[in-house]
């Protein structure tokens, strides 16, 4: 096998004591997971098994937890590595060690395009029907072996099993949507001719090249296939940097999809940090799309702009939930605790500011507090929790310090405000803060965490006016009975996606509409036809037949200029387009 090559061996169980590369996946399982699983199965330890309490009250529960195979054991092919010092993936819930992958050189970057972009020359000239039959293939795996896929980004990113099945869920629909859509998307278009009759006029869309994707550790399924899905129908090669901390789910899912039929080369995976290989990963592709923070994101917008290739970028946001005085109290109330701690709130559309008509304010607040202290917090490898863990310490450093900072400047705590390190290193109670002000850190500033603040209004305008004062413009959600106030108020927040009494869902799943953000949220969009025709370059053919814009012979420009003069408005006249 050539040197650094995707490597997909033959399936293996065999768990090493000691960490080594093992013949399946090019990774090395963790000796320290390796005896944790040993010792919860001798009931000695017990990481799975949490003395479990809600985040607030409530006595502590003793559960049993299935504990999963090793997440490497699930995952066969490796990144584009040569040897070199591996980085390391902890598991949120425990801190113990996952896996060592292998890390990416600008080397291995370079030679990832090179493979890429030869076989992307015999993937872009195979059908669209050919292609719709593997990514439909790869909708089937992922519902057949998604308990693997829930075991891996539990394992890597600490969420519950009911945030990793919304995954599972949309990659599904992502892929069922742009299998059957592509067809309709990428074949040749007429549209109206210069001349009506006379101009021909075919619109065409031609793959990119390569593309190149970089994906967060948040959402490690969703962001990972949910952006190459598209390009890859629309006849593009990925080459992808995963995050470390969550590679094995992006890297099972690229298994699938070469089980399902795409060939080896098309779709390559690298891992490093962005200081090491980030200008390869920008040099060697013909567009970028990027998910990540906002400071990443302008520097990525200024370097596409200086090789002129386009870029797509979802980044920060700073969510506002309006809950309109006809509201349903309880019913809003419910829904702001799926809309603010799903995925312990490491979500970009998550919600971290809350605005409640004055007429119901006290009520709604009352509510909600309850809902939340309620909430099951705890490591589960089943559905039973409502929340999980932090992802990674700078998570649970930012989200203490965010609240440390409200509440030494005068914020009130009404549900959580502190680690819970009796569950796990990273847990953090799910947070609700009251008498918030400009003066401290989260009231404008994303916390991506568990937290959310809470205010208070008197009219619709003052509502809008609060929910539009961020730079930020990435997601909103209203809640109120009148459906058609609601929607109203919803078209009047500056942001890229609104839902109307629901939290998130409703829009990121309408994925035949676009989605993604305005103002300091990013550029371009995801779903729809807007997220595969990004991925290509439209072309005009225009035949001109017969006559054109020039006289024909033996007729005056000024005798032919009032000839189409008076054609020009007769076309006016009838409504010609």
């Amino acid at each position: 096998m050539p040197h650094g090559r995707p490597l997909c061996g033959p399936a293996s169980d065999h768990h090493s004591p000691a960490r080594t590369y093992t013949a399946r996946t090019g990774l090395r399982h963790s000796a320290g997971y390796a005896a944790l699983r040993r010792a919860c199965q001798q009931r000695r330890v017990k990481p799975q098994q949490i003395r479990q309490r809600p985040a607030v009250r409530g006595q502590p529960v003793e559960r049993q937890r299935r504990v999963p195979r090793h997440p490497a054991a699930t995952v066969k092919c490796r990144p584009q590595a040569r040897a070199s010092s591996p980085a390391a993936a902890t598991s949120p819930y425990t801190g113990a060690p996952l896996a060592d992958l292998p890390v990416s050189t600008p080397g291995d970057v370079e030679d990832a395009f090179a493979r890429a972009r030869a076989a992307q020359v015999g993937w872009a000239a195979t059908t669209v029907a050919d292609r719709k039959r593997i990514m439909l293939r790869f909708h089937d795996l992922v519902l057949q072996r998604q308990e693997e896929a829930l075991d891996l980004m539990q394992a890597e990113s600490g969420k519950t099993r009911r945030d990793a099945f919304l995954e599972v869920s949309d990659i599904a629909i992502t892929a069922r949507y742009y299998a059957r859509s592509a067809r309709r998307l990428l074949s040749p278009k007429r549209r109206k001719g210069a001349i009506p009759v006379l101009t021909h006029t075919t619109e065409l869309h031609h793959p990119k090249g390569v593309v190149t994707v970089i994906s967060p550790w948040n959402y490690p399924l969703s962001m990972a296939a949910g952006d190459a899905l598209p390009a890859l129908m629309a006849g593009n090669a990925v080459v992808q940097k995963p995050d470390t901390q969550t590679a094995l789910t992006a890297l099972w899912a690229l298994d699938l999809m070469r089980e399902a039929g795409l060939p080896a080369d098309v779709w390559q995976m690298v891992v490093g940090r962005g200081s090491s290989i980030g200008d390869a990963l920008m040099a060697g592709g013909d567009y970028m799309m990027f998910t990540g923070s906002t400071a990443s994101g302008r520097r990525i917008a200024r370097d596409a702009g200086e090789r002129l290739i386009g870029a797509s970028l979802e980044l920060g946001g700073k969510n506002a939930m309006v809950v309109l005085a006809d509201a349903d109290i309880e019913k809003a109330a419910a829904g702001a605790v799926g809309a603010c701690f799903p995925s312990a709130g490491q979500l970009c559309v998550s919600i971290e500011r809350l605005y409640v008509a004055d007429e119901i304010h006290d009520a709604f607040v009352t509510a909600f507090v309850e809902r939340t202290r309620a909430m099951r917090l705890g490591a589960a490898y089943d559905f039973s929790m409502d929340m999980g863990s932090l992802t990674t310490p700078s998570q649970l450093e930012t989200a203490s310090s965010h609240v440390d900072d409200a509440v030494a400047k005068g914020a009130t705590v009404l549900a959580g405000g502190k680690a819970r390190p009796d569950l796990g290193p990273l847990f953090y109670e799910p947070t609700i803060l009251a008498d918030v002000t400009p003066d401290m850190t989260l009231f404008d500033r994303e916390t991506f965490g568990p937290v959310v603040s809470i205010y208070r209004y008197r009219s619709v305008d003052e509502a809008v006016a609060m929910a539009n004062a961020t730079p930020y413009g990435l997601n909103g959600s209203v809640w109120g009975r009148n459906g058609a106030e609601a929607r109203k108020v919803a078209g009047r927040l500056h942001v890229g996606t609104v839902t109307v009494n629901e939290a998130f869902a409703a829009a990121w799943g309408s994925i035949d509409a676009p989605m993604d953000g305005m103002g300091d949220s990013g550029l371009g969009r995801r779903h729809g036809a807007d997220g595969l025709l990004k991925y290509t370059e439209a072309q005009t053919v225009a035949h001109q037949r017969l006559q054109g814009f020039t006289p024909p012979r033996g007729v005056k420009y000024e005798q032919w200029a009032r000839i189409l003069t008076r054609a020009f408005k007769t076309l006016r006249a009838l409504g010609v387009r």
